[in-house]
């Protein structure tokens, strides 16, 4: 098998890609820390109330309240769960953004697919409560996917056109 030989734009857009993967795990772990850091708290207002205190955030927002009464009600079994899901889900994004980061082949399909998986519910999502942030978020998914295409379908053509190439040359 021939090394594969990269480009610099293709090794800038793959670790662009690779950073925005990365992200997502961390930002997965960091919930689920903070998740966990709620679990063994009694008085979950006094401790959110800190929080946002901390941090001025408006403790009568709509979202903050959701985030509370959600936490008030996990069971540590429901948060075992969650934390099996949001594990294999931040270990599938550092997967990807390592193979990314050096643009393996096999990385650029996983983006294309994992990132495809989630387009239609995105959409849904965005009809339902229609925000910037959610038309964001589908915009950038919409992107990479994309772009994730565009390489592997590049990649079909060099190696169609080396193939060719190859061919041809044997023949003379």
């Amino acid at each position: 098998m021939h090394p594969v030989v990269h480009d610099s734009e293709h090794i800038k857009g793959v670790r662009t890609v690779a950073t925005i993967e990365l992200v997502k795990g961390l930002i997965v772990v960091a919930a689920g820390l903070g998740f966990f850091s709620f679990r063994h708290h009694r008085d979950i207002w006094g401790v959110a109330e800190s929080f946002l205190e901390f941090f001025h955030v408006n403790p009568y927002r709509h979202y903050v309240g959701v985030f509370i009464n959600l936490v008030s009600r996990l069971s540590d079994i429901r948060l075992w769960k969650i934390a099996v899901v949001a594990s294999v889900y931040a270990i599938l994004r550092f997967v990807e953004a390592y193979g990314l980061w050096y643009a393996l082949p096999w990385a650029e399909w996983m983006a294309f697919i994992s990132g495809a998986v989630y387009i239609p519910f995105e959409v849904v999502d965005l009809i339902r409560k229609p925000t910037v942030f959610r038309a964001a978020i589908l915009v950038v998914n919409a992107l990479v996917v994309l772009y994730m295409l565009h390489l592997r379908i590049q990649a079909a053509e060099k190696r169609h056109a080396a193939h060719k190439h190859a061919e041809s040359t044997s023949e003379t």
